[in-house]
């Protein structure tokens, strides 16, 4: 139990009732898991509007009360602290409420449109490699010690990352590298406080939309928030538009790129095969020297492993740790290999808009194989342009493509598979449709002929 005085020095609010000396026992933002004596943070999300669940959560026994205007109906003796933001406010008391647990460990944020997953697992395997324990958080899990704990989102809001930092501690972590999202830092969830390193990989086209991002500005703003709050910047060079991404930045900045002039360079890049496993090789020239093996396709491997050894490079990680961790490091959904059939490959990749899927196809051109087989859905209640865009591009680009159910959430799984093929339509890409996932799996398994990519 905490007093709510010394919580609250770090927020800037009106008291419109009750008192600073209330005892708390935790903070929410959500009123179905208010306990009593709880602060309950008062958020307007895109559907719902927290206000309108302050009564309900001082029913459950909430002791405070943070909202963006005044509340009427609330019983005296609950304090009420009216602020600017409530999710500024939410971070900045989940902090003071786990006592700062991001100072005592060296935290490094990749963000970006492509690759924070890949890279952030190459910078976590880097790390342990070196023999430092490590913690990780993003898109596919969280790693603390052994245990894994499946992710909700690619970055937690403020309460649960601050009990995650806590925890990370506790179990003798010193370094934590997690994914930074757009809505993260549009929805303040890493305010409170400065990531010694911060990654970004690249910018393009993507969550812009109805619940995302209203632009394509606000999208490239709210990812550039990470070079004003780390210390030194990763970035990558080679980025159409880098001058844009590192202009208001304020860390040091340390560059990796493959063409143009960087700190850290990647020289005689080249594919490498072999049965059922794709992967590239280079010599990281520049800042460092030495050669490089990767077990994962395409110059995009070449470009996030790079980030990696600049950003462990800057921690004084020594060479073979990289070379050891890079050779081997698996990213679970990232062209993940399957193996089923020496006769051919089978690769998982979570490639969810029409940039990721070109750029992931165009690199498997590049291994030559019999025929590229693209198997994919998109998920419901998303920017609807998406269906139609990556099914151009698959219809394009891949040898055959067969259309899945993935995900619908509230919609018509049909009505998404029926988007899909009205962009596969735009071209002359052969194709099938088969809604059920597990038999749209068995169909290109069954029919495998040697040497397809699937």
């Amino acid at each position: 139990m905490k007093n709510m005085r010394t919580l609250q020095k770090r927020i800037a609010y009106q008291l419109q009732q009750g008192s600073l000396d209330a005892e708390v026992t935790g903070i929410t933002c959500d009123s179905r898991k208010v306990q009593p004596q709880n602060v309950f943070v008062c958020i307007r999300g895109n559907r719902m509007d927290g206000h309108v669940y302050a009564e309900e959560a001082v029913e459950r026994g909430a002791a405070v009360l943070v909202a963006e205007r005044e509340l009427e109906g609330i019983p005296e003796k609950v304090t009420v602290l009216v602020v600017k933001d409530s999710r500024e406010a939410l971070a900045q008391l989940s902090c003071a409420w786990e006592d700062d647990p991001a100072q005592h460990l060296v935290t490094i944020g990749v963000t970006g449109t492509k690759g924070k997953t890949t890279t952030a697992y190459m910078i976590y395997e880097i790390l342990r490699k070196a023999g430092i324990r490590a913690g990780l958080i993003g898109t596919i899990e969280t790693r603390i010690g052994e245990k894994s704990i499946l992710s909700e989102n690619t970055t937690p809001e403020p309460v649960v990352l601050q009990k995650l930092f806590s925890e990370m501690m506790r179990e003798g972590c010193t370094h934590v590298v997690m994914e930074v999202s757009s809505q993260a830092e549009k929805q303040h969830r890493c305010d409170g406080f400065t990531f010694d390193y911060g990654v970004f990989t690249n910018i393009g086209n993507d969550h812009i939309g109805a619940g995302e991002h209203a632009s394509f500005a606000e999208y490239l703003s709210c990812k550039k928030k990470l070079l004003r709050t780390c210390r030194t910047g990763i970035v990558n060079r080679d980025d159409k538009r880098f001058p844009e991404i590192i202009r208001q930045s304020t860390c040091r900045l340390v560059t990796f790129g493959c063409r143009e002039k960087a700190d850290f360079m990647a020289a005689d890049a080249a594919l490498d095969q072999a049965p059922g496993v794709l992967g590239v090789s280079y010599r990281v020239q520049g800042a460092a020297d030495f050669p490089v093996r990767v077990d994962l396709p395409g110059l995009f491997s070449v470009s996030n492993s790079l980030a990696a050894i600049a950003v462990c490079a800057q921690m004084g990680i020594p060479e073979k740790a990289m070379q050891e961790a890079l050779s081997a490091v698996r990213v679970r959904g990232r062209c993940e290999a399957v193996p089923v059939y020496p006769e051919m490959t089978l690769l998982i990749d979570y490639a969810h808009n029409a940039m990721s899927l070109e750029s992931l196809l165009k690199t498997l051109r590049k291994y030559h194989p019999k025929r590229l087989i693209c198997l994919f859905g998109c998920g419901g209640n998303r920017a609807r342009d998406r269906r139609f865009q990556m099914g151009e591009v698959s219809g394009r680009l891949a040898d055959l493509t067969v259309i899945t159910s993935d995900n619908p959430r509230d919609e018509e799984p049909q009505a998404i598979l029926d988007d899909i093929r009205t962009g596969i339509g735009k071209t002359e890409g052969a194709f099938v449709e088969i809604a059920d996932r597990k038999e749209a799996i068995r169909y290109v398994i069954e029919n495998r002929q040697p040497g397809d990519l699937v």
